[in-house]
C-alpha cells in the first residue's frame, strides 16, 4: 500500500467524529412531552405489548431494521488474523454500505473469542436485539460451525457474506457466461484455486446450480485435494476429486471455468492457455487476481474474465448482494436466509444484466451503450434497480419457502417504498466521481497555495478524477507538499508570475488585449493581469491548454469569477447562473439562481429554468422543478409572483417537455401530498419536486445559506452554469471534499464541452 493511501486512509477514519457510523434518532425529542413518550413513563406501553406478543417487537422498535456485524478478527479481509478491534474499521465500513445502498441500519460487535462454541453463545444471547446477523471474517473452519448452528438455533437470518455474498454474486456472472459461450453447466469441467470459506461456499453453490461434483477439482496451497492428501480437515474432504491431479496446472488442462480465490500470480499465461475453448476465468483474488487482466486478454481473445476489482470489466463485487438480500428479508420479517433465497438473487442479478442499461450507468461509466456481453456478464454497483430486483426477489422466495412472517401483496408499493429509502445517500456524488474517473481532464487550480486545494488535488489524482494544474509560486507549492507528507506526481506546476513563463504570459496579453481594447483594457494592463493567477488559468482554458479551471477558494466570488466572465464571457447569450446541489433526506435538491441575477425578469427566470434542467440531466436525474414564491397560483398580484408566473407561462407554452409550475411557496413546492390536495390542478401533480427556482438572489442565497448551516444538509456549489468554457467558482473556505466534488463536476462539463457546447 502506498504512503498516499495509508495518510489518506488514516486521515479519513479520524477526521470530524472518528469512524465511519453514528446512531442518529428517529422520532421527535425536543419537548418535555416527546421525551415522555420516548422514555419513562411512555416507554412502558411498547414493552408491555412486546412481552405479550414479542413479535410487536418488530412494530415498535428499531429490531426488523437492525442488522448485527459481528466478527473476532480472525480473518479480515487480506489481513488475517488481526483481532477484533484491528477489524472494527472493516465491521464499519460494512454498517457503512449497509445504511448507503438499502438503508439497513448497523451496530457492528466485535467478540473477543476464538472458541466457536463461545461465539455461539454470545450471538445467541445478543440475538433478540436484531432482525438479522452478518457474520464476517472469521476464519474456516470454525465459520461453518457458527454460522450453521445459529442457523439452527435462532429465529432470524444468520448469514456469512465471505462465503455466501461472492458465491451469489458469482454464480450471476457464471450464468451469464454460460449462456453466452453456450456452455451447459452440467457439462462444466471447474477449477477453484483456494480453499477457504468463500471458495467452498462458491462451489456449493455452483453445484447447486447444476454444476457435478465429479468435474470439480479444488485446490489449496499444497495441491490438489486428492485421496493422497492426508492432511485434509471435514470440509475440504467433501471435495476431494477421484482424478489423478496434484496441481493447479495439471487441473487446468481442458477446464472450463476457473474460480480464484487463493492468491495473486497463482494462475500463469501457459495455464489460461492449456484451458478449454471460451474459457471462463473469475480471478477474484484482491487487489491482485491470479491473473491480470491484461495477461488474460493477451494469451487468449476467447476468455470471459471477471475479477474483484473496479478498474476492470466484469467485477464482482459482495455488495451487489449482502445489502439487498438483508433488505428482502427484513422486509417480510424472515426466520432464515434459505437457499432458495440466494438462488432468487443469483436470478435476479443475471437477468438483470441482461435488460437494456439506463442512460445513467451508461454516463456514470462513459460507455455509450452497456450491452449484455462477455464485458458484462454483471451488474454495476451503481445500478439504482440493485435494490427494488434483488430485495424484491429475496422477500419474494421468502414468502413462497414458508420463512416470510410478513407478506408483501402490492409488489409495486414495495419497489416505490425501497426506491425512496435510498433518500440522502442516491449516490449521486459516487455516480459523478465514477463518470469523471472515466475521462480525466486537465483542471486548472489559480489558488494551489493553499493546502486544502493540495490535499484535494493529491485525492483527485489518486483517485482519477483529473491531472491538476497547480498555478502559484513553485518553491512555496513544493515546500508544502513536503512537510504536509503529500504526493502529488503527476500533477502540473505553474507560476504565472515567473520569467519561465513570459513568452505564454505575453502571448495571452495580446489575445486580451484584442478582445477587449474597446472596452477600456490596455495592453500594459492586459500584461500586468496575466500576472494574476485567475486571469492567468481561465486563458489557459480559453486557448486550450487546460480543460476546466476552478478558483474562489481565497477570493470573494464577485472577484473570483470577474476574470472568468472578461475572457470567457456567457455562451450564446450574456446570461450565466449559479445552482447550488443540496443533498437532504428526501434526496438531492437543486437551488437556483444563487449567485448572479439580483432581479431577474421573466425572461431570466426562463433562461435560469432551462439552464438549470439541462445540468441537472447532465447527472442523469429527471429535473421537476417548483418555481417558488410567497405567492401561490396568484394569490397576490405582486411584481415578483407576477414575473415568475410569466416565466411559467412562457415555459409552459414554448417548452412543454420540461416539468415545472408555479408560482408557489416552497412548503407547497416540497410537499407533494400537501401540493395535490390543494392544488390538484398543478402540472407537477404527484410529481416529488427535485429543483427550486427562486425569484430573486436574495431568497436563492439565503435559502441555500440556511439549508448549510441548520439544515442538516449537505450543500454542493455553486456550480456556475452558462460560461463559454467549463469555469467553477467555488466557496471561499472550501473543504477538501467539496473541492473534490467541484472538480468531478468541472470534469463532467469538460467531457460535455465537445458534444453540447461546441455545437
Amino acid at each position: 500500500m502506498s504512503k498516499i493511501m495509508k495518510k489518506s486512509a488514516l486521515e479519513y477514519h479520524s477526521s470530524g467524529r472518528p469512524g465511519k457510523i453514528e446512531v442518529v434518532p428517529t422520532k421527535p425529542y425536543q419537548t418535555q412531552y416527546d421525551l415522555a413518550l420516548a422514555y419513562t413513563p411512555g416507554v412502558a406501553v411498547p414493552c408491555l405489548e412486546i412481552e405479550k406478543n414479542p413479535q410487536d417487537a418488530y412494530k415498535y422498535t428499531a429490531k426488523g431494521n437492525l442488522v448485527a456485524v459481528i466478527s473476532n478478527g480472525t480473518a479480515v479481509l487480506g489481513l488475517g488474523d488481526i483481532g477484533p478491534l484491528g477489524g472494527k474499521p472493516v465491521m464499519e465500513g460494512k454498517g457503512l454500505l449497509f445504511k448507503v445502498f438499502a438503508d439497513v441500519d448497523v451496530f457492528d460487535i466485535e467478540v473477543d473469542e476464538k472458541d466457536p462454541k463461545k461465539i455461539i453463545e454470545i450471538v445467541k444471547a445478543i440475538s433478540p436485539t436484531f432482525g438479522g446477523i452478518n457474520l464476517e471474517d472469521i476464519k474456516a473452519p470454525e465459520c461453518f460451525e457458527i454460522e450453521n448452528t445459529l442457523k439452527g438455533m435462532l429465529d432470524i437470518p444468520v448469514f456469512h457474506d465471505d462465503q455466501h455474498g461472492t458465491a451469489i454474486i458469482s454464480a450471476a456472472g457464471l450464468l451469464n457466461a454460460l449462456e453466452l459461450t453456450k456452455k451447459k453447466i452440467e457439462d462444466v469441467k471447474l477449477v477453484v484455486s483456494g480453499a477457504g470459506a468463500a471458495a467452498v461456499s462458491c462451489t456449493r453453490l455452483y453445484i447447486a446450480l447444476g454444476v457435478k461434483a465429479e468435474n470439480v477439482v479444488m485446490v489449496d496451497s499444497k495441491g490438489v485435494l486428492n485421496k493422497k492428501r492426508k492432511d485434509l480437515n471435514e470440509i475440504k474432504k467433501e471435495f476431494i476429486t477421484e482424478r489423478n491431479l496434484d496441481t493447479l496446472a495439471d487441473a487446468m488442462k481442458d477446464a472450463d471455468l476457473c474460480l480464484g480465490l487463493s492468491v495473486g500470480g497463482m494462475i500463469s499465461k501457459e495455464m489460461l492457455a492449456s484451458m478449454a475453448p471460451d474459457p471462463i476465468v473469475f480471478a477474484m483474488a484482491n487487489p491482485d487476481p491470479e491473473i491480470t487482466y491484461e495477461d488474460a486478454m493477451a494469451t487468449r481473445d476467447d476468455v470471459i474474465f471477471a475479477t474483484g476489482r473496479s478498474d476492470y470489466p466484469n467485477q464482482i463485487n459482495n455488495v451487489l448482494g449482502f445489502p439487498f438480500i438483508f433488505r428482502g428479508a427484513l422486509d417480510v420479517s424472515a426466520s432464515k436466509i434459505n437457499e432458495e433465497m440466494k438462488l432468487a438473487a443469483v436470478k435476479a442479478l443475471a437477468d438483470l444484466a441482461k435488460e437494456p442499461v439506463p442512460d445513467y450507468v451508461n454516463k456514470a461509466y462513459n460507455v455509450k451503450n452497456l450491452v449484455f456481453g462477455r464485458e458484462y456478464i454483471i451488474p454495476k454497483p451503481m445500478d439504482k434497480r440493485l435494490i427494488v430486483r434483488v430485495s424484491s426477489a429475496v422477500a419474494k422466495a421468502a414468502m413462497d419457502t414458508g420463512v416470510a412472517r410478513r407478506s408483501i401483496s402490492d409488489w409495486d408499493a414495495y419497489a416505490e417504498e425501497l426506491n425512496k429509502r435510498l433518500g440522502y445517500d442516491t449516490g449521486i456524488l459516487k455516480t459523478i466521481r465514477l463518470k469523471a474517473k472515466q475521462d480525466p481532464k486537465r483542471l486548472v487550480f489559480s489558488e494551489a497555495e493553499d493546502l486544502n486545494i493540495l490535499k484535494a488535488a493529491q485525492s483527485i489524482i489518486y483517485e482519477g478524477i483529473a491531472t491538476p494544474i497547480l498555478l502559484g509560486r513553485k518553491e512555496k507549492i513544493r515546500r508544502m507538499i513536503k512537510e504536509n507528507g503529500l504526493e502529488l506526481n503527476g500533477a502540473v506546476i505553474i507560476d504565472p508570475s515567473s520569467k519561465d513563463e513570459d513568452r505564454r504570459r505575453k502571448e495571452y496579453a495580446r489575445i486580451f488585449y484584442e478582445s477587449r481594447q474597446r472596452k477600456g483594457v490596455g495592453l500594459s494592463s492586459s500584461r500586468e493581469k496575466m500576472k494574476h493567477r485567475n486571469y492567468f488559468g481561465v486563458m489557459m482554458v480559453e486557448q486550450g491548454e487546460a480543460d476546466a479551471f476552478i478558483a474562489g477558494m481565497t477570493r470573494k466570488y464577485s472577484e473570483s469569477i470577474r476574470p472568468s466572465l472578461a475572457i470567457v464571457g456567457a455562451h450564446k447569450e450574456d446570461y450565466v447562473i449559479g445552482m447550488y446541489m443540496v443533498l437532504t433526506k428526501r434526496g438531492p435538491v437543486f437551488f437556483a439562481d444563487t449567485t448572479m441575477n439580483i432581479n431577474p425578469d421573466a425572461k431570466t427566470l426562463v433562461d435560469t429554468t432551462l439552464l438549470t434542467a439541462k445540468q441537472i440531466k447532465r447527472f442523469g436525474i429527471d429535473p421537476k422543478i417548483a418555481m417558488i414564491s410567497f405567492s401561490n397560483f396568484g394569490s397576490y398580484r405582486h411584481d415578483s409572483p407576477k414575473t415568475v408566473s410569466k416565466a411559467v407561462e412562457i415555459l409552459h407554452k414554448e417548452h412543454p417537455e420540461i416539468k415545472v409550475d408555479g408560482e408557489m411557496q416552497a412548503n407547497f413546492a416540497l410537499n407533494k401530498e400537501l401540493r395535490d390536495k390543494v392544488f390538484p390542478f398543478s402540472t407537477l401533480k404527484g410529481m416529488d419536486v427535485n429543483a427550486l427556482i427562486f425569484p430573486d438572489l436574495n431568497s436563492g442565497n439565503i435559502a441555500y445559506k440556511i439549508m448549510q448551516q441548520i439544515g442538516g444538509a449537505e450543500v454542493i456549489g455553486p456550480i456556475l452554469i452558462g460560461m463559454n468554457r467549463p469555469i467553477h467558482i467555488i466557496q471561499r473556505e472550501s473543504s477538501v471534499r467539496e473541492i473534490i466534488d467541484m472538480a468531478a463536476i468541472a470534469v463532467i462539463d469538460a467531457q460535455h464541452w465537445d458534444a453540447e457546447d461546441k455545437d
